[in-house]
């Protein structure tokens, strides 16, 4: 059964920071693209950033410079790690396997002015 659970989330003055984690089980994560995506309320979702199977990073140009994704593959977690937030970061974070249906549940950040 494939998983993948958020998690880090929460609630952070403009400025600061947050690690989101997502861990993934079910299925073969060292082979896989994985990404980032977004939702801020009424908007649709959109990528933030994914990260090759050969971890190489690639980022939108709305948070180039300010997030950093990273996968751990002995632990088949990514993360995502969010430095000087801004309010239009606030959203739901969600996990994704790149190409598949694997989605998480989503992580709610939201950063406060």
């Amino acid at each position: 059964q494939v998983q993948l659970v958020e998690s880090g989330g929460g609630l952070v003055q403009a400025g600061g920071s947050l690690r989101l984690s997502c861990a993934a089980s079910g299925f073969a994560f060292d082979f896989k693209t994985m990404a980032w995506h977004r939702q801020a309320p009424g908007k649709e979702r959109e990528l933030v950033a994914f990260i090759t199977s050969g971890g190489a990073p690639n980022y939108v140009d709305s948070v180039r410079g300010r997030f950093t994704i990273s996968r751990d593959n002995a632990e088949n977690t990514v993360y995502l790690q969010m430095n000087s937030l801004k309010p239009e970061d606030t959203a739901v974070y969600y996990c994704n396997a790149w190409a598949t249906n694997y989605w998480g549940k989503g992580t709610l950040v939201t950063v406060s002015s």
